[in-house]
């Protein structure tokens, strides 16, 4: 399981752009992305299958174009529960949101028709801060106490 690609946008409701890394901050996200703040959804993970779901019916998609924060590799993310812990390179993160509603005119779905994100995208809240780089691990953390 690793990081694909890591995505920042400057403005809600538009695709992200890839980034050579994102700097996590606790009780911000990441700093220069749109979504960033003290609330649930502070980084948002679209896994490679899904993005890939969406690409036969669209080709020219590239990543962040669903306003994903984090594409990874690997990890049937939608199938995490709310709580699961991830290590992500030196970061670490909790899993807050399966799916969400999409907006009403959210580009990604005006131009390709539909989103993944509300059926696979999942949210988390930074617990650990560091740096996000393409190709860091991935690992789901156990919990120590219910082993």
């Amino acid at each position: 399981m690793k990081v694909v690609a890591v995505c920042i946008s400057e403005k809600k409701g538009t695709r992200k752009h890839t980034v050579d890394s994102i700097e996590l901050k606790i009780d911000h996200g990441i700093v220069g992305d749109a979504h960033a703040g003290n609330w649930h959804r502070q980084v948002s993970f679209l896994d490679q299958s899904s993005f890939d779901k969406m690409k036969i019916a669209y080709p020219e998609l590239h990543p962040g174009d669903f306003a994903e924060n984090i594409l990874t590799e690997g990890i049937e993310l939608f199938t995490l529960p709310i709580g699961t812990r991830l290590r992500v390179g030196e970061t670490e993160l909790e899993v807050t949101q399966i799916g969400k509603e999409c907006h009403k005119g959210c580009e990604i779905r005006n131009i390709v028709g539909d989103c993944v994100m509300p059926r696979e995208g999942i949210f988390g809240i930074v617990t650990k801060e560091g740096t996000i780089y393409p190709d860091d691990e991935i690992e789901i953390l156990k919990d120590e106490a219910n082993d």
